[in-house]
């Protein structure tokens, strides 16, 4: 995607209070980046230089990925896997599997797709507990939350509600469900930020009964979410992109990488750089 219509990249600083965070945890960085969708044609190779690039200047303690890195056909996460290969993080890179990852029909994706991130040192985690920062700091990282196996509970009830824990979900609509536990920090992807913003009022998307039929046909086809029906991207676009509290638990939404046609509009891709603090 040319840089005119994904617009440039931006680096979004945030500082998230974390609830009984041990002294020795306080400052940690964290880099997240999300929805590359590495296809020859919604991310560029200067845009995706400049985010490593970014990343490895921040000097994070973790790196956190949350999915889709692919669109459709797999083969190119083995072209990303190499450039992903120059990301540097103190005590490593962490991912899960987005939406995108899974659906190649006629061919294994989850399986080439999480070989080749977990061939150049990237830990995927589905339906997982980590302990990158420690025994007092759980990372999880959840299925996909269209695929069958997406099963919070046999995951969530494993920890101890005392201790905060972060939580990688690509699907922002799964807030909703994991206010049942304690959620301190919650990092998603998805939306791409709705791409098209409309500044004070926000996400296109969510105007989309009201657009829809006041928009000509042939320029429908070639947005992606005025093609069919929004709901079945995402329910909650109002957690389209940014910090959200979401009952007691704290979201972050990132915008992504990646852009589809026909653009971003005042909604550029981000890389997130996240510092906990007590």
């Amino acid at each position: 995607m040319h840089w005119l219509l994904s617009g440039p990249l931006s680096v979004e600083q945030l500082t998230v209070n974390i609830a009984d965070l041990p002294a020795s945890l306080k400052g940690t960085k964290l880099v997240q980046m999300s929805d590359l969708h590495y296809d020859g044609l919604r991310l560029s190779e200067q845009m995706l230089e400049k985010a490593i690039a970014i990343s490895n200047e921040a000097e994070p303690d973790l790196v956190v990925l949350t999915g889709d890195y692919i669109t459709d056909e797999p083969t190119p996460i083995h072209q990303l896997a190499l450039r992903l290969k120059n990301l540097q993080s103190r005590l490593g890179i962490y991912a899960v599997l987005g939406n995108h990852d899974l659906r190649y029909r006629t061919h294994d994706s989850k399986t080439e797709v999480t070989k080749a991130l977990t061939g150049i040192g990237i830990k995927v985690l589905w339906n997982e507990i980590a302990y990158p920062l420690g025994e007092e700091l759980p990372l999880v990282g959840l299925a996909e939350f269209w695929s069958r196996e997406f099963d919070p509970t046999s995951v969530m009830n494993q920890l101890d509600s005392t201790k905060p824990c972060i939580v990688l979900s690509h699907n922002p609509d799964t807030a909703e469900i994991l206010q049942k536990w304690r959620v301190d920090l919650q990092l998603s992807g998805h939306s791409h930020g709705g791409q098209i913003i409309l500044p004070g009022i926000g996400p296109v998307v969510i105007y989309y009964k009201k657009l829809i039929y006041k928009i000509p046909r042939k320029i429908r086809r070639w947005i992606p979410f005025l093609r069919g029906n929004p709901a079945k991207v995402m329910r909650h676009w109002e957690w389209a992109q940014g910090f959200h509290r979401v009952g007691k638990n704290q979201l972050y939404v990132n915008r992504g990488l990646g852009t589809y046609p026909p653009g971003r509009l005042f909604c550029p891709p981000e890389v997130t750089v996240i510092t906990l603090e007590n």
